[in-house]
């Protein structure tokens, strides 16, 4: 067998087939087996549908207090009368954030409101993650749940879960489908058992390390499977799921076996578990491999999960990899941020731990930093241990168990169930600082500092039971796998749902027209949008030659949460901490700004002409949208006049779904084109209208720079027809409000 290897992880891109529970690598014949696969028979029983063109109904809903306002405000619009589906809203994003007065509690009772009008269900603050409540009460083997949040992973429970932006949930609750065509499936086959101190971000870390820079499973579905999955308790199965999402994966699924039936039946719904596997001859389009057994402790450093190394070489090498993550902080936060003063004496020390959320916060991780801690201590220094338990029936087998109680002793604190450390909303560390977190993204803010005000900081993630170690180790860097330390014992787990059944509204099946909605001062609807004119005359109002573009920088998290009910005050935020003239430039394109004048006249334009054509601006950025589902990424542009994105690729489906649904044009370039333009420079696109009718893959367009006029070739590949007509009509809710009369 050949492969790109490094000591944990093979990568195979040639087609393998499963012959008697063993892959084979074939490279004849291609697809003759995928319909076997457990992803492709969830995925057909989901829409009905033969062919590569799939129309996806999901099983259940869910978001969060970030994105669910504007979904509601948006279906409504379009014609909502009642959920079709389980709908859960839960709040965990905007539970702790205190920006802004009301306007969290606002929203949050905007939520209950709607839940009792349209029949959803409602998860007051600080009760639940919203992938914790999903697991536990939502899953199902077999069915499918999509999220207005990215990671919406629950493969490991035999749900497939898609992260999409809100769009994507008003589609579902207005009886429309999910459209995709059907994805390419990767086997990732795991063996062994991972030794002690040894947890699932490492695993994850790792994979991320292996497959994101190279694009190896982007918008694919990877399926685990083999011998190694027996070895996984369902905590860690579940810890390297959830982090998929940062290998830009479009989902997930798992082989479920008696673990999983364990799970169900522990958690009340036995009737939720069904044996999966693949069938025999499944084919799979590539195949990761893992061996457990040779999982290294893991540090992502900053700016991404993807930048991975070994705890032993930053531990015996931190001054190298720390000048490199300094170079890259530069670049990406416009200041510099001095990792290497960390270092002393030798040795890499840390400011803060953080154990939080959907990936890091589960029992199995949790109990594991208590036994490493157990009789130790966090120590009176700058470092700190926070604790985030993931929901409330956890946090209270934590405390029947002892556990919670441990790590108080030890120094840790308990915080309660809450999502802002993965992105920004708590947790923020000093400035300089360097925080080890078991969260899911160390993206640039995503711990919260501010670089327009000078405020820097850095987040490393680590799995729960190295940063237990560093935290017993007085924050000095310290692999698990090197620390002596006795696991805790296994035993029986228990699911405590009485605070759910004490607090948690259930309203699905129970729609009541005659309900208000509840709406606070903060909470205003979507300011009108045109539809799309004859021609498109754009400027450019970020220019932005970065690898990789996040959705944090497109639209900063963090203290803007607050905002996300408001979109024309959140547009203000757009690309703030990334380019901060952006919001005002693009607010001056769509008025027909001094640099258009002076475009059209050079392009010689009629007033007729003018009088049909769209004002407005654009952005290019080399591979934009990694990261976050959420819509507001493109709605700020659209609200702002954002008319077009360009680049040479998306770096993920559900970004580039944003910008269609808002009405964006996701135009790309041929990889060898030089995109030398600079902000102030004009895009004139004749005749768009009639290339969307005509269904047109390329437009040619012309660029004002400096005076002169210059061709440009724009792509709109795969664009279906309805995508076509969105675009048309202006966005998403412009078309529902006309196909809904």
């Amino acid at each position: 067998m050949t492969g790109e290897k490094n000591e944990m992880i093979k990568l195979y891109d040639r087609g393998v087939r499963l012959k008697n529970g063993t892959p084979v690598f074939e490279d004849a014949d291609l697809n003759s087996g995928s319909e076997k696969t457990m992803s492709r028979r969830i995925l057909r029983a989901h829409c009905g549908a033969s062919g590569e063109s799939l129309k996806i109904r999901f099983d259940s809903l869910i978001s969060h207090d970030i994105t669910y306002v504007g979904i509601i405000q948006t279906a409504v619009a379009s014609g909502l009368k009642e959920f079709p589906v389980p709908y859960v809203m839960t709040n965990c994003h905007n539970s702790l954030c205190a920006v802004g007065g009301t306007i969290n509690a606002d929203d949050h009772a905007f939520g209950l409101s709607a839940a009792k009008k349209y029949g959803g269900i409602y998860v007051p603050a600080n009760q639940a993650v919203i992938h914790q409540y999903a697991r536990e009460m939502m899953t199902a083997c077999g069915n499918m749940i999509l999220g207005s949040d990215s990671h919406t992973r629950y493969g490991a429970l035999g749900t497939m879960g898609v992260g999409e932006g809100g769009p994507e949930i008003v589609r579902q609750l207005l009886n429309n489908t999910y459209d995709i065509d059907c994805p390419k499936t990767v086997l990732v086959w795991l063996t062994g058992e991972p030794r002690r101190g040894v947890g699932p971000h490492d695993v994850a870390i790792a994979l991320c390390g292996a497959v994101y820079k190279n694009g190896f499973v982007k918008n694919k579905v990877l399926e685990f499977a083999g011998p190694g999955v027996a070895a996984l308790p369902m905590d860690f199965r579940i810890g390297i799921d959830v982090m998929t999402t940062e290998t830009a994966a479009l989902s997930s699924i798992w082989v479920t076996d008696g673990a999983v039936e364990e799970y169900y039946t522990i958690h009340g719904r036995p009737e939720a578990f069904k044996s999966m596997e693949p069938g025999e001859g499944a084919w799979y389009d590539a195949m990761i491999e893992i061996d457990l057994s040779r999982v290294e402790p893991m540090a992502a450093l900053p700016f991404h999960p993807s930048e991975a190394v070994t705890l032993r070489e930053l531990i015996e090498n931190p001054g190298d990899l720390l000048r490199e993550a300094e170079k890259r902080g530069e670049e990406k936060l416009g200041g510099h941020i001095r990792l290497t003063d960390k270092i002393k004496n030798g040795k890499l020390v840390l400011d803060q731990g953080v154990i939080a959320g959907c990936s890091g916060g589960m029992y199995d991780n949790i109990a594991e930093a208590a036994a490493i801690l157990k009789g130790r201590s966090v120590g009176s220094g700058g470092f700190s241990l926070s604790v985030y338990p993931p929901s409330i029936p956890v946090n209270i087998e934590l405390i029947a168990d002892g556990i919670q109680q441990s790590l108080l002793e030890s120094g840790a604190e308990f915080k309660p169930c809450f999502c802002g450390p993965c992105f920004g909303a708590g947790e923020v560390p000093e400035n300089n600082g360097l925080s080890a977190r078991h969260t899911t993204r160390n993206f640039p803010n995503r711990e919260g500092s501010r670089p327009s005000d000078g405020q820097l900081a850095a987040v490393m993630l680590m799995d729960a039971r190295s940063i237990a170690a560093t935290a017993a180790n007085g924050g000095i860097l310290t692999s698990a796998a090197e620390f002596d330390y006795t696991p805790p014992e296994k035993h029986g787990r228990a699911f405590n749902i009485s605070s759910y059944e004490k607090r948690v509204y259930f309203g699905f099946g129970r729609a009541d027209a005659s309900e208000e909605l509840k709406f606070g001062p903060n909470i205003t609807p979507w300011p009108d949008i045109p539809d799309c004119g004859d021609s498109l005359l754009a400027e450019l109002c970020s220019v932005i030659h970065d690898e990789v573009t996040t959705t944090d920088e497109l639209i900063p998290s963090g203290e803007t949460s607050s905002y996300r009910s408001n979109p024309i005050k959140l547009a203000e935020f757009a690309l703030s901490r990334r380019d901060p003239g952006y919001a005002d430039r693009s607010k001056a394109a769509k008025a027909f700004s001094e640099n258009m004048k002076a475009a059209a006249e050079t392009l010689g334009l009629s007033e007729e002409e003018l009088a049909h054509t769209r004002f407005g601006s654009a952005i290019f950025a080399r591979k934009p949208g990694d990261g976050s589902a959420r819509e507001q990424a493109a709605s700020c542009q659209r609200v702002l006049g954002g008319c077009a994105n360009i680049c040479y690729e998306f770096a993920t489906k559900r970004y580039r779904s944003n910008c269609v649904n808002w009405g964006i044009m996701p135009f790309t370039i041929d990889k060898d084109v030089e995109f030398d333009y600079a902000v102030g420079d004009c895009l004139y696109v004749p005749g768009i209208r009639k290339a969307l009718v005509n269904m047109d893959k390329v437009i040619p367009a012309k660029i004002v720079s400096g005076g002169r006029v210059s061709d440009i070739s724009l792509h709109l590949d795969g664009l279906s027809e309805e995508e076509r007509d969105i675009l048309l009509a202006g966005c998403l809710m412009n078309w529902y409000a006309r196909t809904n009369k």
